[in-house]
């Protein structure tokens, strides 16, 4: 959740990391030391490849697993992103070798490892806190049920990554990456550098080859900014895609999961995976919602001909350099055979932000409340709890920056109050009526916008310095947002957005697919 409007894997596997101070974060980087780091076999490799590996006999899910393991422990001291490893994954991984030798193979997923987010509930040896020292040692009793899926489709969840703490719902000074329990991580294109949030553990993981997949959060940037800044695919789906049960949570009405990879296919893989309807959230019982398991089909490398594509320039201009390269995505769009529409303007923006945050307020308050309250091995009951338990712990919860984002959410009442219901009304008839309204008007397949910029310099003292992007449109209104790598802007990843109406997911991959086949950019 953005609170304010590695040089990449390979050469960490063959070369130098380039980093500096945290004070300095200059144009000229310092050097840190190869640490006999050796290179990886399985840059950029995809779930199709380590599945022939498995099918032809040379590999097996216990030697991916302890392959992927080994990559963790070799370089993830400098980038912080997994928060903790599944004592469990060995195991899993020998029983879903037996299943393979026994004929029995789950489908696509069957012996991947994949990283999730800290914030989401699985009922094994592994703690949820979502980065924070007030829930440091709550073992969840249950799978939440996307974990739940994913362990049916026979993945082998490798651990936990870090992320911003909260999910970047406690100060408007945080720093994107730091958590009170994992620490700052860093990104992995350059050291000193944001990795953005509030996936960013899950972000860097999957860019640096540290697992084959992984699992992000979003209520407004968390899955598109850190996949955009860490130079990978990141799909935020339609609200209601994947359940959101057992997932801490800020916003029912945002809020969901979605994959993160380095490909368009390995996420279109796990996306119709982990996609159900869901008896205990109300958002998968929609009467439209689609009901597809497999988003393969719509890997189409013509994709793009015949499309109608607006472009969003409202939210271009922040930084020409990423103008420059964003033409060259655009150029790509209109040599493989789309109509750009350019541009197409959205009303409202800055009310439909405002009306936003009071949702968030109000939601974040009830909807951790009643997290806690139903988990009554949690250590804290309620957000007042958390507050008092940052407060008696300030030097190690608040040493950079402190919560007063939490502090304005006490003060909130019910969701029964006029002012919440006028701003969710609010918030989302702007968003969505100025999303639907430019698309039927102009007959529009999709609408792309910058995903963000080059990522900012890491600074505990000032906190983040966002930039720009695009997420707010499709976070509020609850539609889908893919972002595809676009390129990197002085070497450091930016993303395009590709953005449609609610359920249009088909629709989405098939274009962003084929803008990723074509651009190359990753």
């Amino acid at each position: 959740m953005k609170r304010r409007s590695f040089f990449k894997a390979a050469a960490i596997g063959s070369g130098a990391l380039a980093i500096a101070p945290l004070t300095a974060c200059t144009s000229e980087t310092k050097q840190l030391s190869r640490e006999n780091i050796s290179p990886f076999d399985w840059d950029e490799m995809t779930i199709a490849g380590l599945q022939q590996l498995m099918e032809k006999g040379e590999e097996s899910a216990l030697s991916i697993v302890q392959k992927y393991l080994k990559r963790i422990r070799t370089i993830d001291h400098m980038l912080n992103s997994v928060i903790e490893v599944n004592p469990d994954a060995e195991q899993i991984a020998i029983q879903l070798d037996e299943e393979r030798s026994n004929g029995k193979v789950r489908g696509p997923l069957h012996g991947i490892p994949v990283l999730i987010k800290d914030n989401i509930d699985t009922g094994d040896q592994m703690m949820t806190t979502a980065g924070s020292l007030a829930l440091k040692g709550f073992k969840a009793e249950n799978d939440a049920f996307i974990v739940r899926k994913l362990r049916e489709a026979g993945a082998v969840l490798l651990g936990k990554t870090n992320l911003s703490e909260w999910a970047n719902i406690r100060s408007t000074r945080s720093s994107s990456g730091w958590s009170g329990r994992g620490g700052q991580a860093h990104n992995p294109y350059v050291l000193d550098r944001t990795p953005c949030g509030s996936s960013s553990g899950s972000g860097i993981a999957v860019a640096a080859n540290l697992c084959m997949i992984g699992i992000g959060t979003e209520t407004d940037g968390s899955i598109v900014c850190p996949s955009g800044t860490n130079g990978i695919v990141g799909i935020k789906p339609t609200l209601g895609s994947w359940s959101r049960q057992g997932i801490i949570p800020i916003s029912h009405s945002q809020d969901t999961a979605g994959p993160m990879a380095r490909t368009l296919t390995d996420a279109a893989i796990l996306l119709g995976a982990l996609s159900a309807p869901h008896d205990a959230d109300e958002a998968t019982q929609a009467p439209d919602r689609l009901n597809i398991t497999d988003y393969t089909p719509f890997l189409d490398p013509n994709g793009l001909k015949g499309k109608r594509i607006g472009i969003a320039r409202q939210f271009f201009g922040f930084h020409n350099k990423v103008d420059e390269q964003l033409q060259r995505s655009l150029d790509i769009l209109k040599e493989q055979g789309a109509e750009l529409i350019d541009p197409v303007e959205f009303e409202g923006r800055r009310d439909w932000n405002n009306a936003e945050w009071e949702v968030l307020l109000y939601e974040l308050k009830h909807d951790m409340n009643k997290y806690l309250s139903e988990r009554p091995n949690a250590p804290v009951r309620s957000l007042e709890e958390i507050i008092q338990f940052n407060m008696d712990h300030a030097s190690e919860e608040m040493p950079w920056f402190g919560q007063e984002i939490f502090l304005e959410a006490q003060q909130k009442g019910g969701l029964d109050e006029q002012i919440y219901l006028d701003a969710l009304k609010k918030s989302k008839s702007l968003t969505q009526n100025a999303i639907n309204k430019v698309m039927e008007e102009n007959r529009l397949d999709a609408i792309v916008a910058p995903t963000n910029g080059p990522a900012w310099c890491i600074d505990w003292v000032n906190g983040d310095h966002y930039g720009g992007g695009s997420s707010d449109l499709a976070a509020i209104s609850g539609y889908p947002n893919i972002t595809v790598p676009a390129g990197l802007v002085h070497g450091l990843p930016i993303g395009l957005s590709f953005i449609g109406k609610a359920w249009s997911e088909p629709q989405l991959v098939s274009i962003a697919y084929a803008y990723e086949h074509h651009s190359k950019f990753r």
